[in-house]
């Protein structure tokens, strides 16, 4: 598939507060307690020879110590490295949530951008049914699986991993808006549209890395530019390839856009999104 055209067509660290400290030693601490955070400490201890497992995953984050070359880091890890750090990353400020879209189309980059102000009034740039290169307004609200989902709406989210997934679980869906691992309950695109484009919450952020973090199946494929690249299964035969970077907890690339306002697009090659808090008027 013409990555232009699928994307054309289907889409329609300052440091962390002491209480930033204590909530992440908290839930590693009863991460440990019921057994889930066992192969993550394997790596942690041997890095800084802590002899306290929680104390050791925030100095990783804030030092940016990396596990030596002959213990590798898990796709699980990766996920829940940029849970510690989604934590005590400040939200930004600013008049507009700005997302860009680069991707790489037959003869040259294509972008593609979107404005919203948090009462949901939209400006986007390069969409597939406006004139190229026009800032238009816009009236595609933010949605998740395909229900609409404002700021009000993203800020009460839950903060907890599986309270999370069964919020996001009870909302109204669009099946023409979820995976196929979707459908089986794994909730994979909601999860990577909530840490990729929409302006979620830093403990909300934390919270949709964690859940991932737990997806069966997830594997690290290595480090590369930008950070680690992982591969999360949709079904037998088909897998998002995404680079994160669990030191700033944000997805750099990935062959799946999962958009803001409900399209999705597979890809041969990578798609790059970033977002911004920005007072800049669209032009």
């Amino acid at each position: 598939m013409d990555d232009l055209n699928a994307v054309a067509t289907l889409l329609a660290k300052p440091e962390p507060s002491t209480e930033a400290i204590t909530r992440s030693r908290g839930r590693l601490q009863d991460r440990m307690t019921r057994g889930r955070a066992r192969r993550r400490r394997g790596w942690l201890l041997p890095v800084l020879g802590m002899a306290v497992a929680a104390a050791a995953a925030v100095a990783v984050i804030v030092t940016s110590v990396a596990p030596p070359a002959s213990a590798p880091v898990s796709g699980r890890d990766v996920l829940l490295m940029a849970a510690a750090s989604a934590e005590h990353i400040p939200r930004g400020t600013g008049t507009y949530w700005h997302i860009t879209r680069t991707w790489q189309g037959p003869d040259a980059p294509q972008v593609q951008e979107s404005w919203t102000t948090r009462d949901g009034h939209r400006w986007s740039r390069n969409e597939p049914y406006a004139t190229p290169g026009a800032v238009v307004e816009d009236s595609a609200p933010f949605t998740l699986m395909g229900a609409e989902i404002g700021f009000e709406e993203l800020e009460g989210l839950p903060s907890d991993p599986e309270e999370l997934k069964e919020r996001i679980a009870g909302l109204p869906r669009n099946d023409s808006a979820m995976t196929p691992a979707d459908r089986q309950g794994e909730l994979v695109s909601p999860l990577i549209t909530l840490i990729t484009e929409l302006p979620t919450p830093p403990q909300v952020r934390s919270a949709a890395f964690e859940a991932l973090a737990a997806t069966p199946g997830v594997k690290n494929a290595g480090p590369v530019e930008g950070g680690q690249e992982l591969l999360v299964p949709l079904s037998e035969s088909l897998e998002i390839r995404m680079v994160v970077d669990p030191e700033a907890a944000r997805v750099a690339r990935a062959n799946i856009l999962l958009t803001a306002e409900g399209g999705s697009a597979m890809s041969n090659s990578y798609i790059s999104v970033t977002t911004e808090w920005t007072d800049e008027l669209p032009r």
